[in-house]
């Protein structure tokens, strides 16, 4: 019981430092520089780039041992005239980015399974700007021809942070970082 209310005091105390920290310099969000699919063997990639800075209270937050996860969703529909565009693929990538105090180095692991380790921030943020291309569709799900709408975007997914910090991130400013829906057209080439 007393190793609860401990914990319990720890977190509000955390929670109150955060809220108080001021914000050294206000960021602008995410903003996608580009994004595009590619035909692969696999199926269709997304290559995308994502330009961001974290703002203090999300760096402070990081280095004190709370991870980040940044989400990439992908929607991919196909225009009817006749009724509502028809879903053809819905994918998501997160990328977590934490900092392990004892060995001082950043570690990213995209969507649980590949874990890399980074000295700096800078270079584990670059993995969260610059994500590998990942499989959106299969080679199945669109069709010779056709031209498809795709919809990207990236946002800090605060609901996988734990929760003290949900309710402190739902109140405060520095921790929305995300971009629009970003749309463009991917017409696929006969074969």
């Amino acid at each position: 019981m007393r190793q609860t209310r401990t914990f319990l005091q720890l977190c509000l105390s955390l929670l109150l430092a955060f809220s108080m920290m001021a914000s050294a310099h206000a960021t602008d969000g995410i903003e996608i520089e580009q994004a595009h699919l590619e035909s692969s063997s696999d199926g269709y990639r997304l290559s995308s780039t994502f330009a961001f800075d974290l703002n203090r209270g999300l760096e402070d937050a990081l280095n004190r041992g709370i991870p980040l996860y940044f989400t990439t969703d992908v929607e991919i529909t196909r225009p009817r005239w006749y009724w509502l565009d028809a879903k053809v693929a819905s994918e998501s990538q997160t990328i977590r980015i934490s900092y392990n105090v004892l060995t001082r180095q950043y570690h990213a692991a995209v969507n649980g399974r590949l874990q890399l380790s980074f000295d700096t921030l800078e270079d584990a943020l670059t993995l969260v700007r610059r994500p590998n291309r990942w499989v959106v569709a299969d080679n199945d799900d669109l069709a010779s021809g056709q031209t498809y709408d795709v919809a990207v975007r990236m946002q800090l997914d605060v609901g996988q942070l734990p929760k003290p910090f949900q309710v402190h991130a739902l109140n405060s400013s520095d921790w929305r970082l995300s971009t629009d829906w970003q749309h463009f057209t991917y017409k696929v080439e006969r074969q």
